[in-house]
């Protein structure tokens, strides 16, 4: 498989089954990805001591790396062979303290895609749908 030769989709797709190796990112911050289709992602996240803050809760950049990966692989299942992006601008809003050890879900959606730009949204939820944190971001799209 080569991913030059891949769709955004199908590139996400082939991480999905494990196809490619996994981003240093996601051992970083653990993420799963549970499910990938057009303009959608869904990511299984558990922060753990690792991301402690110096008040002794999960940083806030837990939250917002995971929320930025989301949005991105969002968008990134909407290019075309050959397409890139790269994140332009990202809005966090935290919304309740992430709890330690917790697995949570983390969705990213493609909201608006032009030739040039795309908006996407991403959520943390628990399995109750109480909000964690949310995000608004913007990327480039780069041919």
């Amino acid at each position: 498989m080569n991913p030059k030769n891949m769709t955004g989709l199908e590139i996400m797709q082939a991480f999905a089954q494990g196809l490619f190796p996994r981003p240093g990112i996601s051992s970083t911050m653990p993420m799963d990805m549970q499910h990938v289709e057009a303009n959608r992602v869904v990511f299984a996240v558990t922060a753990d001591e690792r991301h402690t803050n110096p008040l002794g809760g999960v940083h806030g950049g837990f939250a917002a790396t995971v929320l930025d990966s989301v949005t991105g692989c969002a968008i990134h299942t909407a290019l075309a062979t050959g397409e890139s992006y790269g994140t332009i601008e990202l809005n966090v809003k935290m919304c309740k303290p992430i709890p330690f050890n917790k697995t949570l879900t983390a969705e990213g959606k493609v909201i608006n895609i032009t030739s040039r730009l795309a908006i996407s949204e991403g959520s943390i939820r628990d399995e109750n749908g109480t909000l964690y944190a949310h995000a608004t971001a913007t990327c480039m799209i780069l041919r």
